[in-house]
Protein backbone atom coordinates (compact mmCIF):
# COMPACT_ATOMS: atom_id res chain seq x y z
CA UNK A 1 0.00 0.00 0.00
CA UNK A 2 1.44 3.57 -0.83
CA UNK A 3 -0.89 5.12 1.63
CA UNK A 4 -0.84 5.70 5.58
CA UNK A 5 -4.01 3.36 7.38
CA UNK A 6 -5.15 5.21 9.96
CA UNK A 7 -7.70 2.70 11.67
CA UNK A 8 -9.77 -0.63 10.84
CA UNK A 9 -12.75 -0.86 12.13
CA UNK A 10 -15.59 -3.63 11.97
CA UNK A 11 -19.58 -3.62 12.16
CA UNK A 12 -21.15 -5.43 14.48
CA UNK A 13 -25.26 -5.72 14.78
CA UNK A 14 -27.22 -5.95 17.91
CA UNK A 15 -30.48 -7.83 18.65
CA UNK A 16 -31.62 -5.19 21.38
CA UNK A 17 -29.83 -1.77 20.20
CA UNK A 18 -30.30 -0.31 23.73
CA UNK A 19 -29.12 -3.51 25.88
CA UNK A 20 -25.86 -3.53 23.56
CA UNK A 21 -25.11 0.02 24.00
CA UNK A 22 -25.42 -0.37 27.72
CA UNK A 23 -23.26 -3.40 27.70
CA UNK A 24 -20.21 -1.64 25.95
CA UNK A 25 -20.31 1.11 28.07
CA UNK A 26 -20.28 -1.12 31.22
CA UNK A 27 -17.56 -3.15 30.11
CA UNK A 28 -15.68 0.14 29.42
CA UNK A 29 -15.57 1.35 26.06
CA UNK A 30 -16.48 5.29 25.03
CA UNK A 31 -19.67 5.61 23.43
CA UNK A 32 -19.60 8.08 19.97
CA UNK A 33 -23.02 8.37 18.84
CA UNK A 34 -22.53 8.37 14.76
CA UNK A 35 -26.51 8.56 14.13
CA UNK A 36 -29.76 6.92 15.41
CA UNK A 37 -29.01 3.87 14.18
CA UNK A 38 -25.31 3.67 14.69
CA UNK A 39 -22.68 4.24 17.56
CA UNK A 40 -18.66 4.04 17.35
CA UNK A 41 -17.29 2.45 20.22
CA UNK A 42 -13.86 3.22 20.95
CA UNK A 43 -10.96 1.22 23.18
CA UNK A 44 -8.43 3.95 22.81
CA UNK A 45 -7.70 6.50 19.85
CA UNK A 46 -6.60 3.92 17.39
CA UNK A 47 -9.01 1.07 18.20
CA UNK A 48 -12.68 1.02 17.62
CA UNK A 49 -15.93 -0.94 16.26
CA UNK A 50 -19.38 0.30 15.16
CA UNK A 51 -22.80 -1.23 16.39
CA UNK A 52 -25.39 -1.27 14.55
CA UNK A 53 -29.27 -1.14 15.26
CA UNK A 54 -29.47 -3.55 12.75
CA UNK A 55 -30.07 -7.68 13.37
CA UNK A 56 -29.57 -10.48 10.80
CA UNK A 57 -28.95 -13.99 13.34
CA UNK A 58 -26.86 -15.61 11.41
CA UNK A 59 -24.97 -12.96 10.63
CA UNK A 60 -24.54 -11.61 14.19
CA UNK A 61 -23.87 -15.69 15.17
CA UNK A 62 -21.32 -15.68 13.25
CA UNK A 63 -19.80 -12.55 14.46
CA UNK A 64 -16.37 -11.97 16.05
CA UNK A 65 -14.06 -9.48 17.18
CA UNK A 66 -10.63 -10.04 18.61
CA UNK A 67 -9.06 -7.36 21.45
CA UNK A 68 -5.27 -8.26 21.98
CA UNK A 69 -4.15 -7.61 25.41
CA UNK A 70 -0.92 -7.72 27.17
CA UNK A 71 -2.25 -9.42 29.99
CA UNK A 72 -4.99 -11.99 29.84
CA UNK A 73 -5.00 -13.31 33.24
CA UNK A 74 -5.27 -9.39 34.71
CA UNK A 75 -8.29 -9.09 31.92
CA UNK A 76 -10.25 -11.85 32.52
CA UNK A 77 -10.08 -10.60 36.51
CA UNK A 78 -10.95 -7.15 35.43
CA UNK A 79 -13.81 -8.41 33.08
CA UNK A 80 -15.17 -10.39 35.49
CA UNK A 81 -15.23 -7.50 38.47
CA UNK A 82 -17.80 -5.86 36.41
CA UNK A 83 -20.63 -8.66 37.11
CA UNK A 84 -21.28 -7.94 33.54
CA UNK A 85 -22.69 -12.02 33.49
CA UNK A 86 -25.28 -11.45 36.01
CA UNK A 87 -26.06 -7.64 34.57
CA UNK A 88 -26.69 -8.61 30.87
CA UNK A 89 -28.88 -11.98 30.72
CA UNK A 90 -26.77 -13.30 27.61
CA UNK A 91 -23.63 -12.99 28.33
CA UNK A 92 -20.57 -15.24 29.17
CA UNK A 93 -17.20 -16.29 29.65
CA UNK A 94 -15.27 -18.90 29.31
CA UNK A 95 -11.66 -19.75 31.51
CA UNK A 96 -8.82 -18.62 29.32
CA UNK A 97 -7.83 -21.07 26.90
CA UNK A 98 -4.01 -22.41 26.17
CA UNK A 99 -3.65 -22.56 22.42
CA UNK A 100 -0.19 -22.66 20.07
CA UNK A 101 -0.28 -19.29 19.34
CA UNK A 102 -1.16 -17.54 22.57
CA UNK A 103 -4.17 -17.29 25.11
CA UNK A 104 -8.20 -16.67 25.01
CA UNK A 105 -10.69 -15.72 27.13
CA UNK A 106 -14.05 -16.01 25.04
CA UNK A 107 -17.12 -13.65 25.46
CA UNK A 108 -20.22 -13.62 24.02
CA UNK A 109 -22.24 -10.30 23.66
CA UNK A 110 -25.94 -9.65 24.69
CA UNK A 111 -26.28 -10.58 20.87
CA UNK A 112 -24.41 -13.69 20.52
CA UNK A 113 -20.70 -11.59 19.07
CA UNK A 114 -18.11 -13.35 20.01
CA UNK A 115 -15.55 -11.99 21.41
CA UNK A 116 -11.34 -12.87 21.80
CA UNK A 117 -9.65 -11.48 24.52
CA UNK A 118 -6.36 -12.72 23.33
CA UNK A 119 -2.86 -12.14 24.70
CA UNK A 120 -0.38 -13.58 22.02
CA UNK A 121 2.89 -15.43 23.05
CA UNK A 122 5.25 -13.33 21.39
CA UNK A 123 4.21 -9.62 20.58
CA UNK A 124 6.13 -9.75 17.67
CA UNK A 125 4.82 -13.34 16.28
CA UNK A 126 1.58 -11.52 15.99
CA UNK A 127 2.29 -9.95 12.58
Amino acid sequence: MNFNAASIRGFIGAKNYQESRSFYKALGFQELVVGEDMCLFKVNKRLSFYLQDYYVKDWVDNSMLLLEVDNIEQCQKELLAKNLQDRFKKVRFTEIKEFDHGRDLFMHDPSGVLWHFFQFKSLSSNS
